[in-house]
C-alpha cells in the first residue's frame, strides 16, 4: 500500500483520502516524493510554537512594496486579469460532461472577444493567465490577445490542476510544461504565475524561485504589492495579491451559495476601487471570460472602466508584469512608501 510520511509518522495514503475527503489516489509517479503531504494529524492546539511557525512560514508576506507614487502621476494602479480556464475546469477532474465542456467553450468562442473589445475601447492592458490545455483546445485565442500588442500572458497551470494534490516532482513538471508550451505559442517566456484556483502548495514557491518567475498572483496577505518570504527569507518574488471579494467566479455563479447579481457586484468593485484610490495603492481584479463575458455581466467591466476613468484620468492601468517591474525598480531606488 502506498504510504506518505507525515510530521508525526507514516500513514497509508488511502486512509488519508478518507480523512481529508480526497477520492483521487495519485499514481506511482505522483507518490514518489515523501513530501506529498506535510500534515500533522495531532490537533493543532497541541502543536508547539516551532510547529505552528513551521506551518505558516512556507510562503509568507514580507515587506510592503507599495511605491510612493505610480507612473505618470497616477493616483492608483489598476490591473485587470483574466483567468482563461474554459474547458479545463471539468477536464482537470477527468469529467467528460458535455454540458460543462460546452460552458467552458463559450469562453473562447464568444466571451473572450467581448472582453477584448471592451478593453480596446480605452486601450486598457490586461494580464491573461491561461492553462496550457485551454490554449491547446483554442489556439486562436493567442493571436486574438496578441493582436492588441498591450496584453500580458501568464502561467495558470497545465490543465488547471490542484497543486496540493500533487507531489513536488509532478507539480514542477507541469509548470515546466506550461512554460514551454506558452513560450512556443506566444513567442515569449511568461514572467508571472497564478496558481490554478489559487491553490498554492507547500512546494509552489520553491518551484517558482527555481524557474525564475518575476512575480506570483495567488495569495492574499495584503491589498498592496509585497515581497514574498520563503521560510522567513526574501524569495526574490513580488506578490500581487488577489482576493475572493475581487473574483467574479464565485460571486456570479447562479448555482452557487454566494451568488450576487451583476449590479450588486459592480457596486462592490466600485467601493473597493474608491478605497484603493484614497489610499493610493492598487486595485487588482480577477475575472474569467466564460463568466464575465456573458451579455448581462460584461456590463460590470464596461461600467467599472467608465467609473474609474470618470473618477480620475490619471489612473495607471497596467499589466501585472508592469506593476511588478515598477515596484522592484522603486525598491532599488528607495522609492517605497
Amino acid at each position: 500500500m502506498t504510504q506518505v510520511r507525515m510530521i508525526g509518522g507514516v500513514y497509508p495514503l488511502v486512509a488519508l483520502g478518507l480523512i481529508f475527503g480526497c477520492t483521487q489516489v495519485p499514481s506511482n509517479e505522483e507518490s514518489q516524493s515523501s513530501e506529498l503531504l506535510l500534515l500533522d494529524l495531532t490537533p493543532s492546539y497541541e502543536w508547539s510554537e516551532e510547529e505552528i511557525r513551521g506551518a505558516v512560514n512556507t510562503a509568507r508576506a514580507g515587506r510592503s512594496l507599495q511605491p510612493a507614487g505610480w507612473p505618470d502621476g497616477g493616483k492608483v494602479a489598476v490591473s485587470f486579469s483574466f483567468d482563461v480556464d474554459n474547458e479545463t475546469i471539468p477536464l482537470r477532474n477527468g469529467s467528460l460532461s458535455v454540458g460543462a465542456l460546452s460552458q467552458g467553450e463559450y469562453g473562447a468562442r464568444v466571451a473572450l472577444g467581448r472582453v477584448l473589445d471592451v478593453l480596446a475601447e480605452d486601450d486598457i492592458p490586461a494580464s491573461f493567465f491561461i492553462p496550457s490545455v485551454s490554449m491547446m483546445l483554442n489556439p486562436g485565442m493567442v493571436d486574438a490577445i496578441k493582436s492588441y500588442g498591450i496584453h500580458e500572458f501568464g502561467i495558470h497551470g497545465w490543465i488547471h490542476e490542484t497543486n496540493t494534490q500533487l507531489s513536488e516532482d509532478v507539480e514542477r513538471r507541469l509548470v515546466v510544461q506550461a512554460i514551454e508550451y506558452m513560450e512556443e505559442m506566444t513567442g515569449s517566456r511568461p514572467m508571472g504565475y497564478r496558481a490554478p484556483s489559487w491553490n498554492f502548495s507547500q512546494n509552489t514557491l520553491k518551484i517558482l524561485q527555481d524557474l525564475g518567475f518575476l512575480y506570483d498572483s495567488s495569495l492574499m496577505a495584503d491589498d498592496r504589492p509585497y515581497e514574498l518570504l520563503a521560510e522567513g527569507e526574501p524569495s526574490g518574488l513580488v506578490e500581487l495579491p488577489v482576493e475572493w471579494i475581487l473574483d467574479d467566479a464565485p460571486l456570479l455563479n447562479p448555482r452557487g451559495n454566494t451568488y450576487s447579481s451583476p449590479r450588486e457586484l459592480l457596486q462592490v468593485y466600485k467601493d473597493e476601487f474608491d478605497v484603493a484610490y484614497e489610499e493610493g495603492t492598487m486595485f487588482l481584479l480577477t475575472m474569467h471570460p466564460h463568466v464575465i463575458g456573458h451579455r448581462s455581466r460584461i456590463l460590470i467591466l464596461k461600467e467599472l472602466i467608465g467609473y474609474i476613468k470618470q473618477k480620475d484620468e490619471n489612473v495607471w492601468f497596467a499589466t501585472h508584469q508592469e506593476i511588478a517591474e515598477y515596484v522592484i525598480q522603486m525598491s532599488e531606488e528607495g522609492g517605497l512608501r
